[in-house]
């Protein structure tokens, strides 16, 4: 029965910076909500790499979010998304 109240990680609420916000609203936002919505974005602006879908290109909103990098995998996409979460 402990596990329906465990919070889990993914759905605590959180703040999104500045440069996030850009992306995927100023509201607050759980983890899980935040990868959906940037995944929405990177698909509804065609930023993953046709020859390697895990790359992701970054645009002139994502560059900010991803550290100034041009391209992320979707792995390291994540550690980033993490840095704007708070």
């Amino acid at each position: 029965m402990a596990d329906t109240k465990k919070n889990n990680a993914l759905q605590k609420p959180m703040t999104p910076s500045s440069e996030l916000a850009a992306v995927v609203g100023s509201g607050q936002l759980s983890r899980g909500e935040c990868v959906s919505k940037i995944w929405d974005y990177i698909k509804k602006n065609n930023l993953q790499n046709p020859s390697n879908k895990r790359e992701i290109i970054a645009d002139a909103k994502l560059k900010p979010v991803f550290g100034g990098k041009d391209k992320v995998s979707m792995f390291e996409m994540n550690k980033h998304l993490a840095a704007h979460l708070k």
